[in-house]
């Protein structure tokens, strides 16, 4: 684990939070002692990651419009750029993973490495505060926004929000309705709602993905061109 400090450049305080940030649900689930997976810490990193990639996009972007920010934010903080993220400090290498999990492949999985990325995140705030993780995101900004802005990945999440919102009383939210399969293989179902209504259902090997799908879905229902 000190390797893995070195890599990102910080020293734990509390080093079970590094571990935890390290533990996914497949070891944590096989594991002879007591150890909690990272999906908690991802749910908070993925709320840190979204602050700081937007506070830093306000402050250096003051002559772009809400839109725009929206779209270069939803392409830093995709899965598919937290994968790249994740690749450039080799995280896979330092993950937990359950036999099973491991023996397929899961320490290259762009959805495990996405998750752990978040997780990590989570892990330094906790540890040490916003100006730390600040730090770690930061390094991972690149220099070309505007490549990124233009990546082939589609956010059909931020699309359908940018629809929904031009009417403030409507409310949209995602629903994880089922999975199936095995842990180190699942496939995630997703329903998105809109005010209780079911406008999209989407599948996906994770639930970043099954929501996209889901919400690709609502928009081709919609009429629009996803």
């Amino acid at each position: 684990m000190n390797d893995f400090e070195k890599v990102i450049g910080y020293e734990f305080s509390d080093k079970s939070l590094m571990e935890t940030a390290l533990s996914h649900s497949s070891y944590a689930n096989e594991s002879k002692i007591s150890r909690q997976s990272n999906e908690r810490l991802e749910f908070l990193g993925d709320s840190v990651l979204s602050i700081v990639v937007s506070q830093y996009l306000f402050n250096h972007f003051s002559h772009l419009p809400e839109g725009e920010l929206t779209k270069i934010r939803a392409s830093l903080v995709c899965e598919k750029s937290l994968f790249e993220f994740a690749l450039q400090i080799n995280l896979g290498d330092y993950l937990f993973l359950g036999k099973g999990e491991a023996s397929s492949g899961g320490r290259t999985r762009p959805s495990i490495l996405a998750d752990a990325f978040e997780a990590v995140i989570a892990a330094l705030y906790l540890d040490g505060g916003m100006e730390n993780a600040e730090r770690f995101i930061l390094k991972f900004i690149p220099d070309d926004l505007d490549k990124a802005k233009k990546s082939s990945f589609s956010d059909y999440k931020t699309i359908l929000q940018e629809i929904i919102q031009k009417n403030p009383e409507e409310r949209i939210e995602y629903i994880l309705v089922g999975s199936q399969g095995p842990d180190h293989n699942k496939v995630f179902i997703v329903e998105v709602r809109l005010n209780s209504n079911v406008i999209g259902k989407g599948t996906g090997k994770s639930k970043k993905q099954a929501e996209q799908n889901a919400a690709r879905e609502a928009l081709e229902l919609m009429g629009y061109e996803a």
